[in-house]
């Protein structure tokens, strides 16, 4: 894969549900200078993210759903029926 299709798989919500949360780290360590300790609350948010979309994906590999990652439309449909983000 070369790096501008990787770049492309990273900013496409079908394969990456957590570029909100991705895009507020980043937007935090760019505002306070790269000082991580400043930026905790947006790490642990990204990273409950991206946990809580690899247990979705890991359920629906499991019952044989495909695709594995729900498409953004799915994980919109998801996330209202919770009642927002868990994460």
């Amino acid at each position: 894969m070369n790096a501008k299709s990787s770049a492309g798989k990273v900013r496409n919500m079908d394969t990456n549900p957590c570029i909100e949360e991705s895009d507020g780290s980043q937007k935090c360590l760019d505002a306070y200078n790269y000082d991580k300790n400043m930026c905790y609350a947006y790490f642990m948010k990204y990273k409950n993210c991206r946990k809580y979309w690899h247990s979705v994906k890991l359920q629906r590999r499991h019952e044989g759903i495909k695709p594995e990652m729900p498409t953004a439309k799915e994980q919109e449909e998801i996330l209202r029926a919770l009642g927002g983000k868990p994460y």
